[in-house]
């Protein structure tokens, strides 16, 4: 008990010093959506404390032109001294802003109720504000008022939706209808913008924030999976796992999971683990699960891993470790988290030094609580594909309960045809989970012919299998029908002899009778 106690306030501690995640939530998640049914483009907003939510349906949904606001910060080159914020004039175009969406930016300072003032007094039906932190990334956050003023200004007159976008949010939508002939001044002045805009809540739809943007690459995918998709994966998983041993200093490659740097120290601790070998043949939920992925990521789903499903009990840990295949580089690892854990039970994710927001020196470690569906996206090479150091990550110990994570390793080269579709074939009579003489074949061909010779030799043999195994399934079936084909063959002969043998002793018994019935008559 002593211990469980110390480890929750030495978890506090850290977290104490530490940005903690997911800090948005679905309830303040919207999109900004243009386009036609063909081609249709969306961005993620977070919605302002004030105004219009999510949850009042009609009242938060805009459906509007967009309008770059003049001066674009709401201040620009006017004298505002001795003007308090929420005292600013209108906007110098506010007869195109009138009834449309308005988007300025946070580059003067000003609060976001300073900046929803000024696009209700110019008539604007709602307010985007661009983000402009150039260190921020993709963060977003929802504005807040920042006093007691703004907050009794804002619930007495604020009734247009406010949000947030990231600044390279703000780019794609002010370039959207940009051609590479259009003028600068032109797109600056909102010529590229689209014609019309939808805002509405997000709802359960993916949407993104950002928590590290730099060293390493770590952003988070709210509503990844549907929760009936989380529960199906937990019991596709269930009664098929396997106690993580990495102790041994056996590498098992082809479902990434690595021996223990520390010679016979674990360092995935009561961890149980298995892979779900589905591939090309899965079935629609995992497609569906894929293709949801490769849209929100644009990664392909030809350089995905299966699943590989983790489950961890009171007291499981995973210490400090990079995600590394040296028999296929791994160049992006994506977490989804299956179930929720209670705050006081552990089990974060853990990233322990990433690059500072400046871009130099230590920044602050990044805790990520377990959230049903939430998925954590991590790059573990740079843009030019070499390995990141700043990706390690750890896990911290789970007090109680359980926690369930799924993970899909998505790597530098496609995945061949063999893993694609043989293994998985080997794979399907025991619900997914491949058999060990695989994993003992390929790690026994690496350790004595090297990484390259031997994925060709593996690839051969299991490439092989299926033909053998047709082979040797036509060879019994042959041997069926010519067994049948003999038995019903001596069958018949058989049967013709009795027949003969009957008919014989049936003639000789007619020959008889005719004399007896002569004698009757």
């Amino acid at each position: 008990m002593m211990l469980a106690i110390t480890t929750i306030f030495c978890i506090m501690a850290a977290a104490s010093a530490a940005r903690v995640f997911p800090q948005r939530s679905s309830e303040e998640a919207a999109v900004i959506e243009w386009g036609h049914s063909a081609i249709i483009s969306a961005l993620d907003g977070a919605v302002a404390t004030f105004g219009p939510q999510t949850s009042q349906g009609a009242n938060f949904e805009v459906e509007t032109a967009p309008v770059l606001a003049r001066p674009i910060d709401g201040v620009g080159k006017k004298n505002t001294e001795g003007i308090k914020d929420l005292e600013l004039p209108k906007l110098d175009n506010a007869d195109q802003v009138a009834g449309n969406m308005v988007i300025m930016t946070d580059a003067a300072g000003l609060s976001g109720v300073a900046l929803a003032r000024i696009a209700k007094e110019s008539g604007a039906a709602a307010l985007m504000v661009v983000n402009t932190d150039q260190n921020a990334g993709d963060y977003i956050y929802s504005l807040e008022p920042e006093n007691e003023e703004e907050e009794k200004y804002a619930e007495e007159n604020i009734d247009i939706p406010v949000i947030m976008v990231s600044l390279q949010a703000g780019n794609v939508i002010t370039t959207a209808l940009a051609t590479d002939d259009m003028a600068n001044d032109v797109v600056n002045t909102g010529g590229a913008l689209p014609d019309r805009v939808r805002l509405y809540a997000g709802g359960d739809r993916p949407f993104f924030e950002d928590a590290v943007s730099k060293s390493p690459v770590v952003y988070l995918i709210h509503n990844m999976l549907t929760v009936e998709e989380c529960d199906e994966l937990i019991r596709m998983a269930d009664g098929k796992y396997d106690r993580v041993d990495d102790t041994t200093g056996i590498n098992n490659y082809l479902e990434s999971t690595m021996a223990s740097e520390k010679t016979g120290e674990a360092t995935a601790k009561n961890i149980d683990r298995v892979t779900l070998w589905k591939g090309s043949i899965a079935g629609k939920l995992i497609k569906d699960i894929d293709e949801r992925i490769s849209q929100v990521t644009g990664f392909p789903p030809e350089h995905f891993s299966d699943f590989q499903i983790n489950k961890y009990t009171a007291g499981s840990s995973h210490e400090p470790h990079f995600d590394i295949n040296p028999a296929n580089g791994i160049m992006a690892t994506i977490t989804i988290f299956l179930n929720d854990v209670a705050q006081d039970q552990g089990g974060e994710f853990i990233f322990s030094t990433p690059q500072a927001e400046g871009g130099d020196g230590d920044g602050e470690p990044v805790y990520i609580s377990p959230t049903k569906a939430l998925a954590i996206v991590h790059h573990n090479t740079d843009d030019k594909y070499n390995f990141d150091q700043s990706t390690i990550h750890e896990e911290a110990a789970l007090l109680g309960g359980y926690k369930y994570v799924a993970k899909k390793y998505v790597y530098l080269n496609p995945q061949p045809k063999h893993m694609r579709m043989v293994l998985p074939l080997m794979a399907m009579p025991f619900g997914g989970k491949l058999p060990r003489v695989f994993i003992t074949l390929q790690t026994t061909l690496i350790d004595k012919y090297g990484i390259e010779t031997a994925e060709v030799y593996f690839q051969k043999i299991v490439t092989m299998i299926p033909l053998l195994l047709l082979i040797a399934i036509a060879g019994a079936v042959s041997n069926f029908v010519t067994n049948k084909l003999k038995n019903d063959g001596a069958g018949k002969k058989g049967k013709e002899a009795t027949d003969g043998k009957s008919k014989k002793a049936t003639d000789g018994k007619s020959k008889k009778s005719k004399p007896k019935s002569k004698k009757s008559d």
